[in-house]
């Protein structure tokens, strides 16, 4: 396993299991199950999966202590509207069975009065040692940086959508010069758009000539880049597969051929983060429509 050292000194093991979308109960309890007894020991689920307690059961169905796991939650976005983050965190908390968790992420950014006052909560409940880290999650440069110019602990991890089309170089740039790690969601594309990254001709050439799968490949490459990797999966041969990537490296050549799927013209993220209050408050609605008065 890769370590990432974060900016608290913090070890955060770079390969893990995410569970978006993954139902709560047999289905998350046994693909948890199944990656931690193949070796992974990062759990990233959040509360609006509302699958944690799931979580919990897979890492006791697992047999391992809660120690050997790192699990990564975070708040809801109605939670920090509502200034509720402290009752989010502890629902958290309680719905995984623990007294602390390993990473907390602000979810989405909301207003940037609302982020800061998030923000503190969040601080506060890492040196109570309910968190032993905390960072953000879909925050973009500006957003960011309303949080480093408004406070001293800054955030260990900056979680959102990279994939190969839209390898979000120059945010990964500014948080690496942060001492912010990246962590990828989506980073085989998302939701209905991973033929686009799994069956892309430039990297099943890579994939091919390098004797892995093209999941294993975009694996390893955004690890090559520092990038923290959490993809997803229900089936316990894929979760095997996109384990099996600490046996080779990519080179320079192979990671600038990775580097030349990135295309600028194309927009793959799920949300702009300036428009994700407006998500979230019920002022837009998805795909972004402005919501009609009754």
């Amino acid at each position: 396993m890769l370590y990432a050292k974060l900016n608290n000194g913090v070890e955060m093991p770079m390969l893990g299991l995410g569970v978006f979308q993954t139902p709560a109960g047999e289905t998350t309890v046994n693909a948890v199950k199944w990656a931690l007894e193949i070796g992974y020991r990062h759990i990233d689920t959040a509360k609006m999966y509302e699958n944690e307690a799931s979580v919990a059961e897979g890492i006791r169905a697992a047999g391992l202590k809660r120690e050997d796991v790192f699990v990564t939650s975070k708040i809801l976005p109605a939670d920090i509207i509502a200034g509720k983050t402290a009752e989010g965190f502890d629902q958290t908390l309680e719905q995984l069975g623990s007294d602390y968790v390993d990473l907390m992420l602000l979810h989405f950014p909301m207003t940037d009065e609302m982020n800061i006052a998030a923000w503190n909560t969040m601080i506060d409940y890492y040196k109570a040692g309910k968190a032993r880290a905390i960072g953000v999650s879909n925050y973009n440069i500006r957003q960011l940086n309303v949080l480093l110019d408004n406070f001293d602990v800054v955030p260990v991890v900056n979680q959102f959508h990279i994939d190969p089309i839209n390898n979000q170089q120059e945010c990964l740039d500014f948080c690496m010069s942060k001492g912010i790690y990246t962590e990828a969601s989506s980073p085989f594309g998302g939701t209905g758009r991973t033929k686009e990254i799994l069956e892309n001709p430039t990297i099943v050439k890579l994939a091919e000539e390098l004797g892995k799968t093209t999941a294993q490949v975009v694996i390893r490459w955004n690890m090559q880049r520092g990038t923290i990797m959490i993809p997803k999966s229900v089936h316990k041969e894929r979760i095997e597969s996109n384990f099996n990537v600490f046996d080779f490296e990519l080179n320079d050549e192979h990671m600038a051929v990775m580097e030349s799927v990135n295309d600028l013209s194309i927009n793959r993220s799920f949300l702009d983060p300036e428009m994700a209050y407006d998500l979230w408050s019920g002022r837009i609605k998805f795909p972004f429509q402005p919501k009609k008065e009754s």
